[in-house]
Order: C-alpha cells, then sequence, then structure tokens
C-alpha cells in the first residue's frame, strides 16, 4: 500500500510539474516530468529528484530545442502546496540541463523578431564612414568538424547596395558560461566584404547571451558545447530559485 501511494503521490507530483512548465513554453511536442520521493518524505517536503524530458520545446515563438532534459537534485517544497498541486520550492536547488539545437532551429532563432529587431539599422563604417545596414534572411549550417556556417545578404540603406556575407566559425562558451563566441572565424570564398563579416561578427556576439534562454525562476551556465553535422548540443548546470511555472 505504501509504494501504492508512493506512486500516486509521484504521479500527481510529476502532472503538476508538466502543467506548470507548460505554461512557460508556446507549444511542445512531448514533454514528460518524473518525480521521485516517498510519502514519508513527502509528507516533510522533501522530493529525491525530477528527471524532465521533452522534444519540439519553443519559447518565445521562434526559439525552439529538438530535445532537452533536465535533472535536478534533491528537492525542498511546500507540502501542503504540493497536495493541491502547487510545486513550490522552500530552497533553491541545482540541475544538470542537456539541450539538443539543430541546424533549423538554430536558423529559426537568427531569424527570429527578436534577433532581426536587433540587426535591423546596423551601422558599420565602410571607407572610415558610418553606414546603416540591414540585415537579409539568415542561413545556418552545421557541417560537422565543430564548426557553424552563416550566410546573409546585407543591404545598405542608403543606396540599396547589397553585398554577400558567409564565414564558419567554431563555437565555445566563455569562462563564465553565459556567453557563445563564434571562434577561429573562416571567411567563404563567396564573401564580399570583410568588414561587414566583422560587423556581422561582433554583433552576434552581442545577441549570444544564453540567459534569454532561461526560462522564470531558473538560472544556468552552459559547460559545454559540441558541436556536430547537423546538430548542436550544449550542457549546462542549473540553479532553481523557483520551479517554473509555479
Amino acid at each position: 500500500m505504501a509504494k501504492a501511494n508512493s506512486d500516486l503521490g509521484e504521479q500527481a507530483l510529476s502532472k503538476a510539474v508538466e502543467m506548470g512548465l507548460s505554461t512557460q513554453l508556446d507549444s511542445a511536442d512531448t514533454l514528460e516530468a518524473e518525480i521521485h520521493t516517498d510519502p514519508v518524505a513527502l509528507m516533510q517536503g522533501e522530493v529525491e529528484s525530477a528527471d524532465i524530458q521533452g522534444r519540439g520545446l519553443v519559447i518565445k515563438d521562434d526559439l525552439r530545442t529538438e530535445e532537452l532534459k533536465v535533472q535536478t537534485d534533491g528537492m525542498a517544497i511546500d507540502p501542503i502546496k504540493a497536495a493541491f498541486g502547487n510545486i513550490e520550492l522552500t530552497r533553491p536547488t541545482n540541475a544538470s540541463v542537456a539541450a539538443k539545437l539543430t541546424e533549423a532551429d538554430i536558423e529559426r532563432a537568427c531569424n527570429s523578431d527578436y534577433i532581426q529587431r536587433k540587426l535591423q539599422k546596423l551601422e558599420v563604417k565602410l571607407d572610415g564612414q558610418p553606414v546603416q545596414m540591414k540585415i537579409q534572411q539568415v542561413q545556418v549550417s552545421l557541417p560537422g568538424d565543430g564548426r557553424v556556417a552563416i550566410a546573409t545578404d546585407i543591404q545598405q540603406l542608403d543606396s540599396g547596395e547589397q553585398q554577400h556575407v558567409a564565414f564558419s566559425a567554431a563555437p565555445a562558451v566563455d569562462s563564465q558560461g553565459y556567453q557563445l563566441m563564434l571562434n577561429d572565424v573562416q571567411m567563404e570564398p563567396n564573401n564580399t566584404s570583410e568588414p561587414l563579416t566583422q560587423s556581422l561578427l561582433a554583433a552576434a556576439n552581442d545577441l549570444l547571451d544564453l540567459r534569454q534562454f532561461s526560462l522564470s525562476g531558473m538560472t544556468f551556465q552552459v559547460e559545454q558545447v559540441d558541436v556536430q553535422k547537423g546538430h548542436m548540443t550544449l550542457q549546462a548546470k542549473a540553479h532553481l530559485e523557483k520551479f517554473p511555472g509555479s
């Protein structure tokens, strides 16, 4: 009977976690949470761990992850509120996070309204003079060997002149784990403007602040980025002040 009660408690908490997380998402192909506890521990507000897995998760309209896995440490929760399906942490907890993004996911993010607003009227210096440029559709590919390839057309606003920028780079994470940097940049043969490329790289490094992907109540630091052909995986550690969606 104790096992049955444990199962019922775990199932109720798991469903509450799924419902809370779903409020933070625009859409999800699948989302599953599995809480590990027992009746005695739960009455004392102690949860052994939580495992969360999702596929096709979308936040902020255009930020999508192909796969997301989260595993928490032990959690302390309010047992009374938990009985009513509200997961409220009584102390912060830590978690490990793994996120997989496809080429299409990254390209979608690069062309999102948020990023495009930042890249419109990009000011660069050509022949020593400030010029405003407009970024067109960005194309992204992951050819393998730890590299990402980016290509776009950039239009000069005053003259309408258009130039093509194409380069590849090796993504890496800064020492704090918040910033994704593009290192070992190599210009592609069809690149028509190195100054524009350098300006776009500077803008990209300003935009690649990984904290914008955080959910409410969660901050994280990326420990490793692994770029393979067709997809990129980020390994991170997270700190939860509150459970997302609670």
